[in-house]
């Protein structure tokens, strides 16, 4: 370029101090990860993850109950496709939650990924006896407990101002609703055909309880980290012993329990356990209330040992 030409944009520097620099951003005002966003949210979202990533627990689970049991592991069977085609969306779902966990620069990645090896490594024990009767009815409510718990997880997102995050909790959250459509539909149609087996089942499952699939998480640490977890995730109201109750009372009415009809004896008392039960569970309910209000505060790993109140 001529020296003349140089010359100009070296007549400009003065100029471009005054005029361009000021559109730069300082430092420390750029994106620094969530930064709005609270730690005890931190906590049930990665929380939340954690248990969308235990995935090859859920597979093998599924693989093993009676009746639907991919034989192969490429079963053209309706039920294996829909074992396969599920575990595959909900991998996407885990993976999303991970890569903005990680990008968020909030969290403790490598200690994370412990919990997540370690919970898939101790696997699940949710007293299902290879039975499909009593796994659809857990999937269902376990699908409906995931659906509340993104929807409200995406709702305190959109609170902290955190719009991406609200978003992709919310398309989380949808994919759940689809999915507790799916298992719902199947438990209704086992009441159809066979309510009298279904409502024994039903009031099997409810007395071993829906214990939750990350029960069993743990950071290297923390021998108690699911109670923890999930006593902060009930103080934020992202999933609460209430939520439990509304649960069971929503499937209740759903599956049309009170008014089934040709039941044995047993599955009357099993009828009339399950319609009975959402009143004893809310004195539960009312109990952890006023548990929440004298909890401690401890740090988790999975936020660089920071603590939260419980």
């Amino acid at each position: 370029m001529p020296p003349h030409k140089i010359e100009i944009f070296k007549s400009m520097e003065n100029w471009v101090e005054e005029n361009v620099l000021i559109h730069l951003k300082p430092v420390e005002k750029s994106s620094q990860g969530a930064t709005g966003t609270p730690d005890d949210y931190f906590v049930v979202l990665v929380g939340d993850m954690i248990t969308e990533e235990a995935l090859p627990t859920y597979q093998a689970q599924i693989n093993i109950t009676d009746g639907i049991r991919d034989e192969t592991g490429a079963s053209p069977s309706s039920w294996a496709t829909w074992t396969r085609a599920w575990t595959a969306e909900e991998n996407r779902d885990g993976d999303l939650l991970n890569k903005y966990l990680y990008l968020s620069g909030r969290v403790d990645m490598k200690q994370i990924e412990k919990t997540i090896q370690y919970l898939i490594g101790a696997g699940m024990d949710v007293q299902m006896e290879n039975n499909p009767y009593l796994l659809f009815i857990y999937t269902s409510f376990q699908e409906r407990a995931t659906f509340i718990s993104h929807g409200n997880t995406a709702r305190l997102a959109n609170q902290h101002g955190d719009k991406s995050l609200a978003q992709i909790c919310g398309i989380i959250a949808s994919d759940e609703k689809r999915h507790e459509t799916a298992y719902t539909k199947i438990v209704e149609k086992l009441f159809e055909i066979d309510p009298n087996g279904t409502v024994l089942a039903f009031a099997d499952r409810m007395r071993k309880k829906i214990t939750m699939p990350g029960l069993l998480m743990y950071d290297g640490c923390d021998d108690d980290l699911f109670e923890h977890f999930s006593a902060v995730a009930q103080r934020l109201g992202v999933y609460t012993a209430k939520d439990y109750v509304d649960i069971l009372e929503f499937f209740v009415e759903r599956w049309n329990v009170e008014k089934l009809t040709r039941l044995s004896s047993e599955g009357r008392k099993a009828q009339d356990y399950v319609c009975g039960l959402a009143k004893r569970l809310r004195k539960l309910e009312e109990r952890a209330q006023e548990k929440a209000q004298q909890a401690p505060t401890i740090p988790f790993s999975w936020i660089f040992d920071r603590e939260v109140k419980l």
